[in-house]
């Protein structure tokens, strides 16, 4: 059965919300332009958290030898360090995302870069291996909160027909940050004598210029209703959102107070099941392939294991490229599902071509990067879509979480696997969470295209048979 074939929620405004009259007059509402600047503004600054995201996650890659050279790491180290930033993200999702369902979106996307900023200027006068491990695990929380917060306000102020693009948008910054990071710690390393410290902390420049930026961001008019402060949501409303049927669905917004108990409650539940399971499953192998993809091609015969890394970056832009494209038009369903299959694919022909010639190698590695980027992108649009405004904090920093926890299995685990049981089997394993992914969207993906977010306190948006 397809979405259409349900009958929709009545789109009327409740008699008890109504616009008051005075309010509607006196609302200051911004002229066509203004409300595009403000769209436009509020992506690239969504987008610019989404980037040091990617950028510290990429950055770690192209030092991880020297620092645990210097710092006389063993591989626990080693590992911990690389994940120290996902194991940050699995603390800070759930709590940002907790303090902006109760606090509002606004001051929490204020206060993460604040916290972020703080470890990474904390990156330039680190010694020991547990001291950078405390830094990087203050930036992950940072980020685990920017992930509660930043995809749910953008959300929250776009409107249906763009909302799914622009998310796609904004969560492929991660990758251009990924990319960028790749290509700086290569310079700076290769042709410049700065340290890994300097290298790591030149995230605090974005860092300010982004915290600078974001002053002046207005509350998120959906969040306001949610918590009954309706004419300032109203206010809010008028000037912002592009369009009166945004204004009226903001109203059709149900007035409650969110907790994590809803996550699990029947109307919430297979949401939280899916979105969960999907983060998962396509994070994990691509955290740790990514974070350690010099070693993992060198392992292979591949020479230069920086410039292919820097490869499966430009691949995985690729992709995302695509979602972004594509994602109102193809649907959110066919790009969850059928990349991942691809995944499977490439990385199985890797795990039992024993021997397989070194370009074979990288052209599966190609193709696994750009597919499974192009299916991870909905990470960044499903979660603000299927959670109502409530819990849409919550639900997005719990279903973070937890996908953090294996990636950061993935990426503390790989460099074992590799050592201790080849890299064939460490890549049929990662293939075989690629066919759950898939399995996991077959059975229970939505299909939210083209849908007020008001639609996702009903029953309707229930998987396509």
């Amino acid at each position: 059965m397809s979405v259409t074939d349900r009958s929709l929620p009545d789109q009327s405004v409740p008699e008890d919300q109504s616009v008051p009259e005075d309010l509607s007059v006196a609302a200051p509402a911004g002229d066509a332009a203004f409300k595009r600047r403000f769209l436009q503004r509020l992506t690239a600054l969504s987008a610019g958290g989404q980037f040091i995201d990617g950028y510290i996650m990429g950055i770690i890659g192209t030092v991880i030898v020297a620092v645990a050279a210097e710092l006389e790491m063993s591989l626990f180290w080693e590992g911990l360090t690389a994940s120290a930033a996902l194991i940050g993200i699995f603390l800070g999702a759930p709590l940002g995302g907790w303090l902006s369902d109760k606090f509002g979106r606004r001051p929490i996307f204020f206060a993460d870069l604040v916290l972020f900023l703080v470890g990474s200027i904390a990156q330039f006068f680190v010694h020991e291996p547990i001291l950078l491990f405390a830094t990087r695990l203050i930036m992950g929380i940072a980020i685990g909160a920017e992930y509660s917060v930043g995809w749910p306000l953008l959300a929250e102020f776009s409107p249906a027909r763009l909302r799914g693009r622009l998310l796609a948008l904004s969560n492929s910054c991660w990758y251009v940050g990924f990319m960028v990071a790749f290509i700086v710690g290569y310079a700076l390393t290769r042709y410049t004598d700065v340290g890994w410290r300097v290298i790591l902390g030149s995230s605090t420049l974005l860092a300010v210029v982004l915290l600078v930026a974001r002053l002046g961001i207005p509350e998120s008019p959906r969040w306001l209703w949610s918590v009954g402060r309706k004419e300032e949501a109203l206010v809010i409303a008028e000037r912002y959102l592009q369009s009166p049927e945004d204004v009226v669905d903001v109203q059709r917004e149900t007035a409650r107070k969110g907790s994590i108990g809803m996550l699990f409650a029947r109307e919430n539940r297979r949401g939280t099941a899916f979105i969960t399971l999907f983060w998962v499953c396509a994070v994990m192998p691509y955290f740790a392939i990514a974070t350690f993809a010099q070693g993992v091609l060198e392992d292979y015969g591949l020479a230069d294991g920086l410039a292919g890394g820097v490869g499966l970056t430009s691949l995985a832009t690729a992709g995302v490229v695509f979602c972004t494209l594509f994602v109102e038009k193809l649907g959110r369903r066919r790009l969850a599902i059928y990349p991942q299959w691809i995944c499977a694919v490439a990385l199985a022909v890797i795990g039992l071509w024993v021997g397989a010639p070194a370009l074979v190698v990288l052209i599966c590695f190609f193709v696994f990067s750009c597919f499974n980027a192009m299916c991870a992108t909905l990470t960044g649009v499903f979660p603000a879509e299927v959670f109502p405004t409530e819990i849409r904090g919550i639900g997005t920093g719990f279903a973070a979480a937890v996908s953090r926890i294996g990636a950061a299995l993935g990426t503390f685990l790989l460099p074992w696997a590799i050592t201790n049981v080849g890299a064939a089997p460490a890549m049929l394993v990662a293939a075989a969470i690629c066919v759950v992914g898939a399995i996991v969207c077959q059975m229970l993906a939505p299909e939210m295209t083209g849908r007020n977010l008001s639609e996702t306190q009903h029953e309707d948006r229930v998987v396509p048979d």
